[in-house]
C-alpha cells in the first residue's frame, strides 16, 4: 500500500532511539521529509545517517530538550528552516522515573509536567496555524496503555499522560473540520531500551533477573512476546498518511491485547 506520505513533511520529536526512531524510519520509508529531534547530537547524526538510506525524502536534525522553556520555539523555528513547514508532528517524549505514586513530591510532579506535558501542547499550537491553511496535518502523541489500565509502579506516567488523552480528544474536535487529524498512540510493551529499563528496575524490585521479569510481563500478553518497533512504526505511519484521514480523536493501542479492557 503507497501511504503517499512522499513529500510531506514531518517532525518527529525522540527521534533518534525507541519509539520515536521506529515512527521516523517507517515515515523516512515513505519517502516523507523528516526532522527528528532529541537532547543527543551524536545519537541525531547517526540515525539520521540510517534514515537516509531508506528513502528520497530529506533527513534533518535539531537537538533540543523538552525541558527547556524555549524547545517548542527553537523546534518550529528548526522545521521551517529546513522542511519550508510541518504537514505532520510526533509528539514522543522520554518516560519519567518509576516510582509509587504516594512518594511524588510537588516539585517532581511540576517538573515532569513542564517537560512531558507542556512542551507538547506548545509546539503543536506553533504547528497549527499553517497546517488548518493547508487544510491538511496530522498530530500523533505517544502515550502509553497505562492512560487506559493503570500500570504498577508508574505512576507520574499514567497521570500525566492521561491529561494528554483529554488535551488530544479536544483539539481533535475543535480541528476536525480542517483536515487535521489529532490521535494518541499508545504502545504496550514494545522492545524498546526504555522497556528494557522498566524490566531491570522490576527484576530489582523483586530480587529476580531482568529475564525474568520480561518472561513475567510476557506472561500477561496474549501474544505473548513484546513488539518489534517496527510494527510500532507502521501503525503509525499509516495513521500519519493520507489513507488514516477518517481517523480522529482516538486513542490508538499497539499492544498485543495487554489491555483487559475493550
Amino acid at each position: 500500500m503507497d501511504l503517499q506520505l512522499a513529500g510531506r513533511n514531518a517532525v518527529v520529536l525522540g527521534g533518534s532511539r525507541g519509539l520515536g526512531r521506529a515512527i521516523a524510519s517507517a515515515l523516512a520509508a515513505e519517502n516523507a521529509n523528516v526532522l527528528i529531534c532529541s537532547r543527543s547530537a551524536d545519537a541525531l547524526e547517526q540515525t539520521a545517517s540510517e534514515l537516509e538510506k531508506l528513502g528520497s525524502g530529506s533527513i534533518n536534525w535539531h537537538v533540543a530538550d523538552l525541558a527547556d522553556p524555549d524547545a517548542p520555539a527553537s523546534i518550529h523555528a528548526a522545521a521551517i528552516e529546513a522542511l519550508g513547514g510541518v504537514d505532520i508532528l510526533v509528539n514522543n517524549g522520554g518516560g519519567p522515573p518509576p516510582g509509587l505514586i504516594t512518594a511524588v513530591d510537588r516539585q517532581t510532579w511540576e517538573a515532569q509536567y513542564q517537560s512531558m506535558v507542556t512542551p507538547l501542547f506548545e509546539l503543536s499550537g506553533l504547528c497549527l496555524p499553517m497546517m488548518r491553511e493547508r487544510q491538511w496535518g496530522r498530530i500523533l502523541t505517544v502515550v502509553s496503555t497505562g492512560v487506559q489500565q493503570p500500570i504498577p509502579n508508574l505512576g507520574i506516567s499514567n497521570t500525566l499522560r492521561s491529561s494528554i488523552i483529554g488535551w488530544s480528544k479536544t483539539l481533535a474536535n475543535e480541528v476536525a473540520s480542517e483536515g487535521v487529524t489529532v490521535n494518541c498512540l499508545a504502545p504496550g510493551r514494545i522492545a524498546t531500551d526504555r522497556v528494557a529499563s522498566l524490566d531491570r528496575n522490576a527484576a530489582e524490585r523483586q530480587g529476580i533477573t531482568p529475564e525474568e521479569a520480561k518472561a513475567q510481563a510476557c506472561s500477561l500478553i496474549p501474544m505473548g512476546r513484546y513488539g518489534d518497533p517496527q510494527e510500532f512504526g507502521d501503525t503509525a505511519a499509516f495513521l500519519l498518511s493520507p489513507r488514516g484521514s477518517y481517523i480522529t480523536g482516538s486513542v490508538i493501542r499497539v499492544d498485543g491485547g495487554l489491555v483487559l479492557g475493550v
